[in-house]
């Protein structure tokens, strides 16, 4: 499967099947009444997530080899990964020992980083998301369903995404150019419209006339089914149409946020892992941004210089990589980008009078 040697089967196939356990508990555990999500019990998820990812950074911290190494790897299989997906890292001429040591740092810091751009950006298409509820009328009970199943197809959908866009990058590095092109335009554009007051008009959505032209399709709301058999047929409810639009914006979020991801790391599994981790807790980090939306005033800001810095390092990473620019360093500038845009957010709060005038 996508040339997986067999440490990485093992490795993959094990970490889909704890994220699949975990899922499956949530789903038939947390999931069997359907309720609107406090504040706090969002803020526990949130830190929840979180704190497995950083759990599995640790692990990759110290046992990051059984991705692709195994037990029994060498220093050229070592150089060998360095070279295949571009470690800004150098292990020649060192014992294994030390060059593990400073190929499992590097890829730690890889996820690391990989993860806060996938979290930054996935607040973003909260926004949106909030949008889409608002815009179709969905009862808050059921935003929880909604993005569960959103979640799950988001994972599916990122794999074929990440697996395959690894394999065009490793025959046409090239393509890591068009990414830089693609992340600097949709930044200048996020900084051009970030004031600018965003709606989605349910009636005209693309989703929404495929579904009434194509699927049988239920006038109303039937609780929090996505399906409903009336006259011994099928029909999708409005429901499932919110979540068909949610699964689309994703899609368009995620040719974004995966190029951004590209420029941390080339390792598929690492964006991968990275990307799987924020959109597990994205659900949690929904209900807790939902209910502070307006505090960030310039979050969106900060995502669009992020946007631009990405694809600007994406487009002279040749040249980084000449002068000793590290995945630490990529890390620290990013951290200042989105610590600059919160902390301006809180310093400056928008005034009443504007928020009234909106």
């Amino acid at each position: 499967m996508f040339g997986m040697n067999h440490s990485e089967l093992i490795f993959f196939t094990v970490f889909v099947v704890i994220i699949t356990g975990i899922l499956l508990l949530d789903l038939g555990v947390f999931e069997k009444k359907d309720h609107v999500i406090p504040f706090k019990e969002a803020l526990f998820w949130t830190f929840l997530w979180i704190g497995l990812a950083l759990g599995f950074y640790v692990l990759l911290l110290t046992h990051g080899e059984w991705i692709h190494l195994g037990n029994d790897g060498t220093v050229e299989d070592i150089n060998k990964l360095v070279g295949r997906f571009s470690h800004p890292i150098k292990v020649d001429g060192l014992p294994y020992p030390e060059a593990l040591k400073i190929y499992k740092h590097n890829l730690g810091l890889e996820f690391l980083t990989g993860y806060l751009i996938e979290k930054a950006l996935s607040v973003d298409n909260i926004f949106v998301m909030v949008m889409i509820f608002f815009a179709f009328g969905v009862d808050p009970r059921y935003y929880r369903r909604v993005l569960f199943w959103g979640i799950l197809a988001a994972i599916i959908m990122r794999f074929i995404f990440i697996f395959s866009a690894a394999a065009i990058i490793q025959k046409f590095d090239w393509v890591l150019y068009l990414f830089g092109i693609l992340l600097i335009y949709t930044g200048v554009k996020m900084f051009i419209s970030r004031n600018k007051e965003e709606k989605i008009d349910a009636a005209t959505h693309p989703v929404v006339k495929f579904a009434g032209k194509y699927l049988p399709v239920y006038p109303v709301f039937v609780r929090n089914h996505f399906f409903v058999k009336k006259n011994h047929k099928l029909y999708i409810t409005p429901l499932f149409i919110v979540l068909m639009v949610v699964e689309f914006t994703d899609l368009i979020f995620a040719v974004d946020s995966i190029p951004a991801i590209f420029s941390v790391t080339q390792d598929p599994y690492i964006v991968f892992f990275s990307n799987v981790f924020a959109i597990l807790g994205l659900r949690a980090l929904f209900f807790m941004v939902v209910n502070i939306i307006n505090i960030f005033r310039y979050l969106k800001t900060g995502l669009a210089v992020l946007l631009v810095f990405i694809g600007a390092k994406m487009m002279v990473h040749d040249w980084l990589s000449e002068i000793g620019f590290t995945t630490a360093h990529s890390l620290y500038i990013i951290l200042l980008i989105l610590g600059v845009s919160i902390g301006a957010s809180l310093l400056f709060p928008e005034k009443k009078s504007d928020i009234e005038a909106q």
